[in-house]
């Protein structure tokens, strides 16, 4: 099989296939442009600029600014996206002119010969040509657990991978064209997040377009009707509706995920999901499997102990350890003490490792047939080395027993305690092996971190209890003495399955199907579940769990289903990561708060207005200026702020429960403000003046409480807001500019007054929703 040549690789259709991680710069800009809220704002901007003055148009500003930030932000994100999807992606082991290469997915030819291993994903549609105990996992695509064995002549489809065994592959479909991306294309588009967070926001505004319509049209009415100026009236009706539109609120959503990314890229994190982002700030449980995440990558082959004088111990594992073109992280590490296989130990017959089985095992003619696993699985609990392996296995040593069988049936056929095999009457334990591993160093201060923040770690693993629980109680994981074998755990009770997940911390001998029920029992106690691996045996859990996290040394399978891929294989990474998670959660509720309070008051004042027939208690201008210095400066900062705030379910209701009775007091303020400075000898301006200001401090106030706690920053911002307005009531052109005409001390005084009884009833009204919620 020599593969394609270079010639013939050149002409033939490449595997190119749109990333899912982004998304092309024609579609973020025409997504930040083409809105309902620039078409909307838009519009009204027009009819300012035709029958009114150009100083009350500057709202209109928000388009150019919006779209212009949007852009700029997600474009950073996607440049990090791609960039990091690139380092991400695993190379294909291809063999041209008669070689192996290794080439990037998208360099891979229809006609290719694919090579497989255990743990490679399959990119391309194909037939099998080479089958070498090849068994390939279609559960991505299926939904059936088992491993499917492949011989030449079957299908293998892309979304697949190979668990065990080797083999090679024709592409007979590639790029759009194969299974798993025709199935996928829709639900891998890009998107910005699809989530409790997201659904609110998109909640409110559909809410509020239909509120803004009918209002909008009582409100224009009510001007035309009061106001002899038809420039005056549109005014006056503008004003109204482009209060109540929360214009920067999808901004600074869409801001505050693309700002995470890029963050999260810095620590050569990649985000594949942006809904991953809120994932992180609401996850409770965390599962980890040992290999790979709390242990650093590889073993060391430390110990071979044979258990008598007369077999040919290291000959057996040098040849098994050779056997597989493709070795696993055990076979590597015996290699270094045995790199080559002896004389005369030819293979007749093979069966690759797998996590379902725990073992491997070759029959070698003369030599016999010779198996490598758990000794749980190849031993009874009476026999000898059953015992001595347990022993070695509470010191957190790995230990696998080395046996002699008349042949590789007797293992698979046999009974006992291993899942898919077990001893059977002609197997001969040889020697114990342990292999020492590696604890990664920042594992410790990670659990640390996790603990403080109340998130609960299970230990998953498909190593011996008393082997896992020697790791846990080293790195301080509570009851980490007390290791689960998960072959006792229940099958067909989820409710009890749950109920020991919950009150225990550490399980050995974990299964990639068990993993897959652990997930699904936890998620059904309440939990947001979080699930870390590396190995093909994490797949199934990590592609269930509310957010999957991958080692960046991990199968290309593995981090290919999972959302985020710890691309430098840093443990200690994940505190950043659910951090900001955290701070994305909190700071969009921030905002939320901010730009629904306005939406509130401008509702309420334009049903007031339109009702009563009177004008409407401030102008565009007015309203561009309060904004900028309540909502549009500080949300910005606020959105970008670190936190950990854990975060919760009820964003919706908690929003509401803040924005509408500080909206509706807020509304209520300026009202009254405008009521008592109208006089005979009054005009339009001055009244609008004292409405201004009650406006400018009610919002400031509900700034305030926003904000807190209010550190030093925070402090600077809000006084920085107030220093601003006060600025501008001071500076005579400011003044001119913003229409902004003090009626004299008492007119300000009153609304100064009014405002101050409002931000005491908006504290009380904001505390007395919390109290009832608890």
């Amino acid at each position: 099989m020599e593969g394609l040549t270079s010639a013939q690789a050149a002409q033939a259709r490449k595997n190119v296939v749109p990333r899912r991680s982004s998304r092309s710069f024609g579609a973020i800009v025409r997504a930040n442009v083409l809105t309902l809220f620039n078409l909307v704002i838009g519009v009204l901007w027009a009819l300012i600029l035709i029958f009114g003055h150009w100083q009350d148009s500057m709202f209109g500003l928000v388009i150019v600014a919006n779209a212009l930030i949007g852009i700029v932000q997600e474009w950073r994100a996607k440049r990090t996206l791609d960039r990091l999807a690139v380092i991400n992606e695993a190379p294909v082991t291809v063999r041209r002119d008669g070689r192996d290469q290794e080439l990037p997915p998208h360099e891979v030819a229809l006609g290719d010969l694919v090579l497989l291993g255990p743990g490679d994903r399959l990119l391309v549609d194909g037939e099998v040509v080479h089958s070498d105990g090849l068994e390939i996992d279609e559960s991505l695509l299926t939904g059936e657990a088992d491993p499917v064995h492949k011989r030449p002549g079957d299908q293998a489809l892309s979304g697949s991978f190979a668990v065990a065994g080797s083999g090679a592959f024709v592409a007979t479909r590639v790029g759009t064209d194969a299974y798993a991306v025709r199935l996928a294309e829709e639900a891998s588009k890009f998107h910005l997040a699809r989530s409790e967070l997201r659904d609110g926001v998109r909640n409110f505004i559909k809410y509020i377009t239909w509120l803004v319509l009918p209002i909008g049209a009582l409100l224009t009415y009510s001007q035309l009707r009061n106001s002899a100026d038809f420039g005056t009236a549109i005014t006056g009706a503008v004003a109204g509706i482009v209060t109540m539109i929360p214009e920067g609120l999808v901004l600074m959503t869409s801001i505050a995920f693309a700002v995470g990314v890029v963050r999260l890229g810095r620590r050569k994190c990649l985000v594949q999901e942006l809904p991953a982002i809120e994932g992180l700030a609401r996850v409770d449980v965390l599962c980890l499997d040992k290999t790979g995440t709390l242990t650093a990558g590889g073993m060391d082959l430390d110990q071979v102990l044979p258990l008598g004088d007369d077999r040919p111990v290291r000959e057996a594992l040098a040849a098994l350890a050779n056997v597989d073109h493709r070795p696993n992280a055990t076979a590597q590490a015996i290699q270094v003490r045995y790199p080559s296989t002896p004389d005369g130990w030819l293979a007749t017959e093979t069966v690759p490792f797998s996590s379902a089985r725990k073992w491997s095992g070759a029959d070698f003619g003369p030599h016999g047939a010779w198996v490598l696993g758990a000794p749980d699985v190849l031993l009874d609990e009476d026999h000898d080395g059953y015992r001595r392996a347990a022993k070695l296995a509470a010191t957190g040593a790995r230990v696998l027993a080395l046996c002699r069988t008349g042949g590789l049936a007797a293992v698979t056929d046999g009974g006992g305690p291993g899942a898919t095999g077990g001893p059977g009457a002609e197997i001969e334990c040889v020697a114990l092996v342990t292999l020492k591993q590696r604890i990664r160093p920042d594992a410790h201060e990670t659990l640390e971190y996790f603990a403080r923040q109340g998130v609960t770690v299970k230990v998953i693993s498909g190593d011996n209890p008393e082997a896992v629980s020697a790791i846990a109680t080293g790195l301080g994981i509570p009851d980490g003495h007390r290791a689960i074998d998960a072959r006792t755990l229940p099958e067909d009770d989820p409710d009890k399955l749950a109920e020991i997940l919950d009150t225990n911390a550490v399980f050995g001998r974990v299964t990639p199907r068990q993993k897959r029920q652990f997930v699904a029992a936890l998620q059904a106690r309440g939990h947001t579940v979080a699930m870390t691996g590396d190995g093909v045996n994490d797949v199934l859990a990590l592609k269930d769990a509310d957010l999957g996290i991958a080692m960046g040394a991990g199968s290309p399978a593995t981090k290919a289903v999972a959302q985020v891929v710890l691309l430098d294989n840093r443990f200690a990474t994940l505190p950043h990561v659910v951090g900001e998670g955290r701070r994305v959660l909190a700071n969009i509720e921030r905002v939320s708060n901010l730009f629904l309070t306005k939406t509130f008051y401008a509702i309420v004042l334009s049903l007031l207005t339109g009702v009563l027939g009177m004008m409407f208690p401030f102008a565009p201008r007015h309203s561009t200026l309060v904004n900028a210095l309540t909502i549009g400066v500080p949300a910005l900062f606020l959105a970008l702020a670190p936190t950990l705030e854990r975060a919760r379910p009820g964003f919706v209701p908690r929003v509401l429960r803040f924005a509408v009775p500080a909206g509706v007091v807020c509304a209520a303020a300026v009202m009254l403000s405008f009521w008592a400075a109208h006089s005979d000898t009054s005009t339009l301006n001055q009244d609008r003046t004292a409405a201004v200001i009650a406006l400018f401090l009610t919002t400031w106030w509900v700034l305030v409480l926003i904000a807190r706690p209010l550190n030093w920053w925070r402090v600077v911002l809000v006084a920085s807001m107030a220093a601003l307005f006060a600025v501008a009531l001071a500076l005579p052109f400011v003044r001119e500019l913003f229409a902004l005409e003090p009626a004299g001390t008492a007119s300000d005084l009153t609304a100064v007054g009014i405002s101050a009884v409002a931000a005491i009833t908006i504290s009380v009204a904001v505390r007395l929703a919390g109290t009832l919620r608890a």
